[in-house]
């Protein structure tokens, strides 16, 4: 099974001319390509995290912080735009092309496919730090992968609202 999210957002990468990737309306908005490069960043970070789990016997009894409680009792994130501290939000790499996100996208659905039927089977007690939500196991960081990629969505449509305006 893979993550209905990232085939929508593979399926819309063919919509888009190199120009509209690479497009920025201002220095601090990111472009498309930069949205799609952080979604599958984070996301392979995350994987790594659920590798991290998976390689370990050894049971965390910590939990989520409050917020990482807010978060998975709420199913996704809220309608916020969240920035994350300066020496944390290094800009997204804007000069990958089409064809290298859309490789990209499908070496982490392979990675993600390989990987779920693991994490249905995994010891939920074993866990790794997330440093805002806290303690989470396998099934919560692959859960998180699909709330992340989910969260973007939104900021997909302000980015092709900005490419019409500009009459890209």
């Amino acid at each position: 099974m893979s993550m209905p999210v990232l085939s929508q957002f593979k399926q819309d990468l063919d919509g888009y001319t190199e120009r509209q990737l690479h497009y920025k309306r201002a220095a601090d908005i990111w472009s498309i390509g930069q949205m799609y490069d952080h979604i599958i960043v984070v996301a392979e970070e995350y994987a790594d995290e659920i590798e991290r789990c998976l390689a370990s016997h050894e049971e965390q009894p910590l939990e989520k912080t409050e917020f990482g409680e807010r978060l998975f009792q709420a199913g996704g994130f809220t309608a916020m735009k969240i920035r994350l501290p300066d020496e944390m939000n290094q800009p997204p790499n804007n000069t990958d092309r089409r064809e290298t996100l859309e490789r990209r996208i499908d070496d982490l659905s392979t990675r993600l496919m390989r990987l779920e039927p693991l994490v249905r089977s995994a010891n939920p007690d074993v866990k790794a730090r997330h440093g805002g939500f806290g303690w989470l196991n396998a099934q919560e960081w692959y859960d998180l992968i699909e709330m992340h990629t989910r969260h973007h969505l939104r900021q997909q449509a302000d980015l092709e609202r900005y490419l019409l305006e500009a009459g890209i």
